[in-house]
């Protein structure tokens, strides 16, 4: 997808039928299927409305929803910047580097923020200690192609076990080991064995291997050989834009399957799975949940998993926050819960400290405490 599509988007956000056509190429899409669900937040329900001295525009799309070592929020917000949400306000961390597409963001172990967008490489702020030790000065540093990132189009930071940095690009996937004295980044692209060089995230599991989701085929990383993995009919998934990892070592996703082609159309099936790594990695270990969209996905500490998707292929009308309960995850039908149903794009999820889970969106960020939803907007723009 080129991302002058995502310029006219956020540019004319009102504009239904193009918003249609980029949310159909940005994410994963199906029909829902019949589940049992309750306790819903119906859409005419009184949301709180939080009005907080902030700086980011209410109506900025929200990708990615973080939290840093203090228990903070951060939030990458596409054309407006990236916040930090301290309990009472949004600070605006990057008003000085202006107007970019802000897609994801990423506190590391020694305090370091990174910031990627999707127009202009990743940003890279540097703890007090981090600065000191460098003799340098506390502001952003600024990486791009030049630097050796495989792309300038980034959608996805993540930090291993070991503190390697990984990113996620429009070009392959860049490696950055902060613990060698020269930094440099290792590129990985389908000359190197990647099924696809449009990277959406990355993902590490208990054992050590990388996940690694894209428009094209997910695959994952061994730390020697890139495997695409397969549905029992010897499918590949694709157009996974999340990973996470349960309590049991289980790995859930949402995807797409090409089923054929009818004419010049791809014909293509989506919906939940499940991997299960003590089958191995054959297609016997891949279980369908069900044909629900899936785009952000994670556990929560009790070890319900929640998802967002749209409900249609197209991605006209409604979009979900869903619950799964952990009691029934392992069903052959889990109990899923209708938290949030909206007529926009929904986006990244994050569980805070406290347990209320934040989703960014179209136009803004929401909280979710148990019981109700927290619309963040504001009366008027910081100056």
């Amino acid at each position: 997808m080129h991302f002058s599509f995502v310029r006219i988007l956020e540019n004319k956000v009102k504009m239904t039928k193009l918003l249609h056509f980029c949310v159909l190429l940005m994410i994963v899409f199906c029909a829902s299927c019949g589940q049992n669900q309750t306790d819903t937040v119906k859409d005419n329900q009184k949301f709180e409305t939080k009005d907080s001295v902030i700086s980011y525009r209410s109506d900025a799309m929200v990708r990615n929803v973080k939290q840093d070592r203090n228990g903070n929020i951060l939030l990458a917000a596409s054309l407006a910047g990236v916040f930090r949400y301290a309990g009472n306000s949004f600070t605006n961390l990057t008003s000085k580097l202006g107007q970019l597409r802000y897609w994801d963001v990423l506190e590391d172990r020694r305090g370091n923020i990174w910031v990627a967008t999707t127009d202009s490489g990743v940003y890279y702020y540097p703890s007090a200690a981090a600065a000191t030790a460098s003799a340098g000065s506390k502001s952003f540093q600024h990486f791009t192609t030049r630097d050796g990132l495989a792309s300038n189009a980034v959608m996805s930071i993540y930090e291993d076990k070991a503190g390697i940095i990984w990113f996620g690009t429009g070009g392959g996937v860049s490696r950055y080991d902060p613990r060698l004295a020269v930094n440099s980044f290792q590129n990985f692209t389908t000359k190197e064995g990647l099924p696809s060089n449009n990277i959406t995230t990355i993902m590490e599991d208990k054992t050590g291997k990388l996940w690694i989701g894209s428009r094209g085929e997910a695959c994952f990383y061994d730390g020697k050989t890139f495997t695409v993995f397969r549905n029992k009919d010897d499918k590949a998934f694709n157009n996974v834009w999340g990973f996470t990892e349960d309590k049991k070592g289980n790995i859930w996703f949402g995807a797409t399957i090409i089923e054929g082609k009818k004419g010049d159309r791809l014909v293509v099936t989506a919906g939940l799975w499940r991997y299960d790594p003590s089958l191995g990695t054959g297609g016997r270990a891949f279980t369908k949940i069900n044909d629900k969209s899936t785009s952000a996905i994670i556990e929560d500490k009790k070890g319900n998993i929640w998802t967002t998707g749209a409900v249609h292929p197209n991605g006209v009308g409604a979009w979900k926050l869903l619950r799964y309960d952990q009691k029934s995850l392992y069903n052959e039908k889990p109990v899923v819960t209708e938290i949030m149903s909206i007529d926009k794009m929904l986006c990244g999820i994050l569980e805070a400290e406290d347990g209320s889970i934040w989703f960014g969106s179209l136009s803004g960020v929401y909280r979710y405490d148990g019981k109700k939803i927290t619309d963040f907007k504001h009366k008027e723009p910081q100056k």
